[in-house]
């Protein structure tokens, strides 16, 4: 079972339009509402592959209700309930453009902090990978995620982090560390305080910096131009071909969907990364974010070489 985690749910919101006019009234049409974050991205994307899927985080009010009642089929939620509600994120898509507009969301308090800590330890029984993805919402301290980690390796539990800014440096700075990271190279920029170029001996360089020490896995999203990870010792160039890109948004939660997806059926190193990467580009070919047309699975897969760097 995979049990997928999401902090700071939302309820996103797309409003198309052919042009989109400041200072006056824009009437939409075709309106979209689905449970998003990038955890319940992670989510959808294992439920259409086949998964065992467990989905928790924080929700709230009647924007948490919508949320409950838009999951994928087939996923078990066990949310913890906050007085705060959850929050909504827009995205409006004109002429070739997204423009968001991104609430905060809820506050939430240091009750419910510690009551999440013990909901959370609870699921451990069920569940053998836990997705860790996306931000923060106020109120939770900035280790956070890595208090959840902690718990998650008391039980040996393996843990796929998708974060970054001071979240992912609490982690990187704690005791605890999760199994797998995937940083792009302006994560990685940020993280060092430094321009982190595509070049194969910096990036060798770069993740066998101390900083990154007791992480299992590092896997660095390179775009068009695919992946470099290193796994223990080992280190690999990941080559993708090249497709036609409808929507590239969710892209990273449907890599981590193939990353948690590898790990809980102990998958080796190179279809570990072929299915990572291929989730990845079966999103980026879909209107919808956090959606893969797996009939297109076998033959992105076989296009894809995993060279040893």
């Amino acid at each position: 079972m995979i049990l997928t985690v999401t902090m700071n749910p939302s309820i996103d919101i797309s409003y198309p339009l052919a042009h989109f006019r400041l200072d006056t009234v824009n009437r939409v049409a075709d309106v979209s509402k689905t449970a998003g974050g990038k955890g319940l991205n992670v989510t959808r994307v294992l439920a259409e592959c086949g998964e065992n899927v467990l989905a928790t985080g924080l929700i709230g009010g009647t924007n948490g209700q919508f949320l409950l009642d838009h999951l994928p089929s087939g996923v078990q939620p066990f949310f913890y309930t906050i007085q705060g509600d959850t929050r909504n994120c827009i995205a409006i898509l004109h002429e070739g453009q997204q423009t968001e507009i991104l609430e905060a969301g809820p506050t939430v308090s240091a009750a419910e902090a510690d009551g999440f800590l013990h909901h959370f330890r609870l699921l451990m029984k069920s569940a053998q990978v836990i997705a860790l993805s996306g931000s923060l919402p106020a109120g939770l301290p900035v280790d956070y995620y890595a208090r959840l980690i902690s718990i998650a390796k008391e039980e040996k539990r393996r843990v796929v982090l998708d974060c970054s800014g001071k979240a992912l440096e609490a982690v990187l700075q704690s005791d605890c560390k999760p199994t797998v990271i995937k940083p792009n190279r302006e994560e990685l920029s940020q993280l060092l305080n430094r321009e982190v170029s595509a070049d194969l001996e910096q990036l060798k360089s770069v993740l066998s910096d101390p900083l990154f020490a007791g992480i299992d896995w590092l896997i660095v999203s390179l775009g068009a131009d695919g992946a470099f990870a290193k796994h223990g010792s080992t280190f690999y160039k990941v080559q993708i071909p090249t497709i036609e890109v409808v929507n590239p948004v969710g892209s990273g939660d449907s890599t981590v969907a193939g990353i948690s997806s590898a790990l809980q059926h102990a998958k080796e190193d190179e279809s570990l990364l072929k299915q990572a990467m291929v989730l990845g580009m079966l999103n980026a070919q879909e209107k919808i974010t956090g959606h893969v047309n797996l009939a297109n699975y076998d033959t992105l897969y076989q296009q894809i070489t995993v060279k040893e760097v």
